[in-house]
């Protein structure tokens, strides 16, 4: 099976497995209940879901670990809202930035025969996933997220092959409005060596852009697939990994508003002073500008984006 490209960000560890329920364990898989949008806290198999508040656009998950709860965002405008169940002790759920690289609405996995996973959403060819099963209350599954069975297929409905899907080990109801764009419209400079940009690659998609202080380079995404990259200065004394994704709304001086969704590292960036001193080439500057909508990911990070991470510790970058 050919393996395209996609871009994600995992703890270190043996990736786990699918999670699994046997063939007479089929029953077991939660049906969920759909509760009102503000009730407080929810209970296994509770979710929330009203995509008409955002009938369009690129959509964005978001899964956060402690609190066992998965957003949905499309347009930058949140339509829904379910408990999961993730990896048990051992065999935890990798953090990071994923994209949906298959999708199935019946599947068996193949590597713990009789496994059934309604509406199986792939984040990772060595077995990671989304898709319906039992949700006791705390992580259980063997590494996927397991989400209730009407959940799970009203998620497979709005989401796509690239669609943008982020595990974080922090709590996940985003709470603060940043404004990442400044470090696209700050220093430019005339076009630099090692420019590359192929959008034709990947016409259409989700778009996710990696900042790496470690390659001192930029990279963009469209549907999980490289389409350009180019050198950057300034980003020597990043430290840790953040994750921003873009609103639909714009501010006072016409720039989108971003929020932060995701960290791993104790100093964050102050983003003015970050585009204060970043210098990208000014055609990158002006190409990347156009593709960033509601919904795009943004990765700063001081690690290196490269598939010679994949055995490094620590919060890493994995290319394949």
């Amino acid at each position: 099976m050919h393996c395209p490209q996609f871009v994600t960000i995992a703890i270190a560890g043996t990736l786990a497995f699918l999670s699994i329920t046997s063939t007479s364990d089929a029953q077991a898989h939660t049906k969920g209940r759909e509760v009102a949008p503000l009730t407080p806290a929810l209970k296994p198999g509770d979710y929330v879901w009203h995509p008409e508040v955002s009938p369009a656009g690129p959509v964005v998950v978001l899964v956060g670990l402690p609190d066992q709860l998965l957003y949905v965002y499309r347009n930058g405008v949140r339509i829904g809202r379910s408990t999961v169940s993730t990896g048990k002790p051992g065999k935890g759920t990798p953090t990071g930035v994923f994209t949906v690289l298959q999708k199935k609405v019946r599947h068996e996995s193949s590597i713990y025969k009789g496994a059934q996973m309604p509406h199986m959403q792939r984040l990772t060819w060595t077995g990671i996933a989304m898709h319906a099963g039992n949700l006791p209350g705390y992580p259980a599954s063997a590494g996927c997220v397991r989400l209730p069975v009407d959940f799970a297929a009203k998620l497979y409905l709005v989401t796509t092959i690239g669609t943008t899907v982020i595990i974080a080990d922090n709590n996940s109801a985003p709470k603060e409005t940043v404004k990442p764009g400044l470090l696209f419209s700050s220093n430019t400079g005339t076009a630099a060596r090692g420019f590359k940009w192929t959008p034709e690659k990947a016409p259409k998609g989700p778009v996710s852009i990696i900042i790496s202080g470690a390659d001192r380079a930029a990279y963009v995404y469209r549907n999980g697939i490289e389409i350009g990259r180019t050198p950057v200065s300034g980003v020597e004394r990043l430290s840790g990994s953040y994750v921003y994704t873009a609103l639909e709304s714009l501010d006072s001086s016409g720039r989108r508003e971003w929020i932060s969704i995701a960290s791993s590292g104790r100093r964050v960036p102050n983003l003015q002073d970050l585009a204060n001193r970043v210098s990208v080439s000014r055609d990158f500057d002006d190409d990347i500008r156009a593709l960033i909508t509601p919904g795009t990911t943004l990765v700063i990070t001081d690690l290196p984006v490269s598939t010679g991470t994949h055995s490094a510790p620590g919060f890493k970058i994995l290319t394949d």
